[in-house]
């Protein structure tokens, strides 16, 4: 058996590894050395301990009762980043998306210029084919490295899984966890490409309220609709609870100033927004934003 070169930690705090900086403990996070150290970590797992992958905390809250489980964390491990003898880009699930988008550009590829607008890691991209700007993950994949829960690593084809509108899938049942992935870009003009970059950055910097915590868009965009647009017709913007509130300056965003807002409160101000637009419009806002554990 192999030594373990990570860390884990007991009760860790999660206001810090979130982008809300809000919320409850973990009961156990693992801070893995490397691919090769989560495997043998996973190896070492009960089999029914409850088991989260988390990269930059982007898309994450954990409630205030915390998370009775183990959270992996791939940000700062699973950070491979490199193009493959057969033209491909390997690309390990911790490596921030915005990383990706522009590295892709340095080889003159093209395609991936939309993961620059994508705060998250690619792991987490992959696990909700994220998307923003007309482009999506998912139709970039040429395949992905999984790990199950015996840290054995297995590759699978794009067609094994269910893929949607921010929903990722396999077909069948499977306790496998995103590890990386081989994707396939054309090649084309890596100026025009570092161009599109800056200028979604700029987009991004012009029309989202980056400068105070939040978690990037809380809600998927309706069928033929956009959320922003019916939270802020229906005069929600700057609608609070406790210290969380609806950002004035994108209707689709909660932020979190100062990081005074708990969980709860955060949880709240969804719901609140939700059972508002249903009373409105008769749209069921559903969550881009995943929330876990136990209420405090």
């Amino acid at each position: 058996m192999l030594d373990l070169r990570g860390r884990l930690v007991e009760n860790e705090p999660m206001a810090g590894h979130v982008s809300w900086r809000a919320g409850g403990s973990a009961a156990r996070a693992y801070f893995p050395a490397d691919l090769a150290d989560l495997a043998e970590f996973l190896r070492r797992l009960r089999p029914d301990e409850p088991l989260l992958c988390v990269g930059l905390g982007s898309n994450l809250l954990v409630r205030d009762g915390g998370f009775d489980g183990t959270l992996v964390f791939s940000h700062g491990a699973l950070n491979a980043l490199r193009r493959e003898p057969d033209g491909t880009l390997y690309v390990e699930a911790g490596v921030a998306s915005p990383k990706v988008a522009r590295f892709a550009a340095s080889l003159d590829l093209v395609g991936a210029e939309f993961l620059a607008g994508i705060p998250g890691t690619f792991g987490g991209a992959l696990a909700m084919n994220a998307g923003c700007h007309g482009g999506e993950t998912w139709p970039l994949v040429d395949r992905v490295l999984m790990l199950n829960r015996r840290g054995q690593p297995i590759e699978r084809r794009p067609d094994e899984f269910a893929i949607g509108y921010r929903h990722v899938g396999l077909r069948r049942m499977t306790d496998e966890i995103f590890a990386a992935a081989w994707l396939r870009l054309a090649e084309g003009d890596g100026g025009a490409a570092r161009a599109r970059i800056a200028e979604l950055l700029d987009k991004r910097l012009a029309s989202q309220p980056l400068d105070l915590p939040n978690a990037g868009s809380v809600f998927r965009n309706p069928p033929g609709d956009h959320a922003a647009r019916l939270i802020e017709v229906a005069g929600l913007k700057g609608l609070a609870a406790g210290a969380a509130r609806v950002s004035e300056k994108h209707a689709n965003f909660i932020v979190n100033p100062g990081g005074a807002a708990s969980a709860g409160e955060i949880e709240s101000l969804i719901g609140r927004v939700q059972a508002e637009v249903r009373q409105r419009f008769g749209v069921e806002l559903l969550r881009e934003v995943r929330i876990v554990g136990e209420q405090a």
